[in-house]
């Protein structure tokens, strides 16, 4: 048994490499520094929360992963592979990373299951009829298998955010970019989510790089909180989450999840103090 789980360790795929990444934005020729020589490795199959205050760069970070913004010095890879460096400051978008935002983006005129099969159609992967079978086992597996019919202005906005992200699966990515996709929603809504995102990821296995202000979703969900700076981003703290799966909700009770949080706390508390502190030199 141990070798048959050593293996399947080895086969996984999507881990990042971030190397002394720095993002200078130069708007209206005012050089803003955004990433400041911020390095992190995240295994794959990993789920890696990142936590900061508002605005110091964790969100440059992902689109930089995804291929949505350059960056100025230093490299990341995937899987050893280069995607973004001093020769190609802008990583090409592919499928093996998916980002799901925190506004949705499904198709409001195409039913969930047509929003879900959209992807292996376009990409010529799968004929519309193999897309479909997926999308529906897919569906049914995150239990909206009896709302596949609907659109996505008929549904609560926690099953079109399942959704959105089983459209991000289904095209078996290697990396699942999460920028706080649970932020709008209330309490017990949020909570279903937390509870869907775990069954997926451990069908999936798939490493996940998720942006949230949510201590206590950080560590009911992660295996890792990376703890940034107020800006410019570098990585502060990184707490391990030693707590097993698969987790359900009698873990946010518990003595070590309380622990962990307040660990987390501590070091995010001491970077929004910064962080406010600089809001009020700007605004002087």
């Amino acid at each position: 048994m141990a070798a048959v789980e050593k293996s399947i360790e080895s086969d996984r795929k999507g881990a990042i490499s971030i190397r002394n990444v720095t993002k200078i934005y130069d708007p209206e020729g005012v050089n803003v520094l955004a990433v400041d020589d911020c390095s992190l490795e995240i295994a794959a199959g990993e789920v890696c929360m990142i936590v900061g205050p508002s605005g110091c760069g964790k969100t440059t970070l992902l689109n930089a992963i995804a291929g949505f913004h350059s960056i100025t010095f230093g490299e990341i890879y995937l899987d050893g592979e280069l995607l973004c460096g001093r020769a190609r400051p802008l990583a090409q978008q592919g499928a093996d990373r998916v980002v799901v935002f925190q506004n949705g983006a499904l198709f409001p005129w195409k039913t969930l299951l047509d929003n879900v099969a959209y992807g292996p159609v376009v990409q010529g992967r799968m004929s519309r009829h193999e897309a479909r079978d997926k999308a529906a086992h897919m569906l049914a597996e995150a239990g909206l298998g009896n709302v596949g019919s609907k659109f996505p202005g008929e549904v609560s906005s926690g099953m079109a955010r399942r959704a959105e992200i089983v459209r991000a699966l289904i095209n078996d990515p290697k990396v699942l970019l999460l920028d706080e996709p649970f932020r709008a929603m209330d309490a017990l809504t949020k909570s279903i989510m937390h509870e869907a995102l775990l069954e997926m990821y451990d069908r999936t296995k798939v490493t996940i790089f998720f942006i949230t202000h949510d201590l206590e979703e950080s560590i009911f969900l992660g295996d890792r909180v990376v703890v940034m700076t107020t800006r410019p981003c570098r990585t502060k703290k990184i707490v391990s989450v030693a707590i097993p799966r698969p987790r359900d909700y009698r873990l946010l009770s518990s003595e070590a999840f309380r622990l962990l949080v307040d660990e987390a706390n501590e070091a995010v508390h001491e970077e929004a103090i910064k962080a406010f502190a600089a809001g009020e030199r700007e605004l002087a």
